[in-house]
């Protein structure tokens, strides 16, 4: 962590351990691979935890967001849709 920026020092700092991210997706869907990029990248400079599901291998999270694929969740909560925002991610894992 010595060689991040100060402004990176003090998000990682204030991330918990407790916070998971989901990204809820499907193969060969080119917007949940840019998704899975930006998850990945936020995730790994704060720190946090992340998972990813298929939405394929679960009813239910096919029945609640077929439509919405990719759908990150942030602790559980919905957090986005289709296109993910990094600043806006890291607001919510950092605020």
């Amino acid at each position: 962590m010595a060689d991040m920026s100060p402004l990176f020092r003090r998000a990682a700092a204030k991330s918990s351990p407790d916070r998971l991210v989901t990204l809820i997706g499907k193969p060969d869907c080119h917007l949940c691979d840019d998704a899975q990029i930006v998850v990945e990248k936020v995730c790994d400079e704060l720190g946090v935890p992340w998972e990813l599901k298929d939405i394929n291998q679960d009813p239910q999270l096919h029945d609640q967001y077929w439509e919405q694929i990719p759908v990150v969740l942030v602790d559980g909560a919905q957090h986005t849709f289709w296109r993910v925002n990094e600043n806006r991610l890291r607001k919510a894992l950092t605020g």
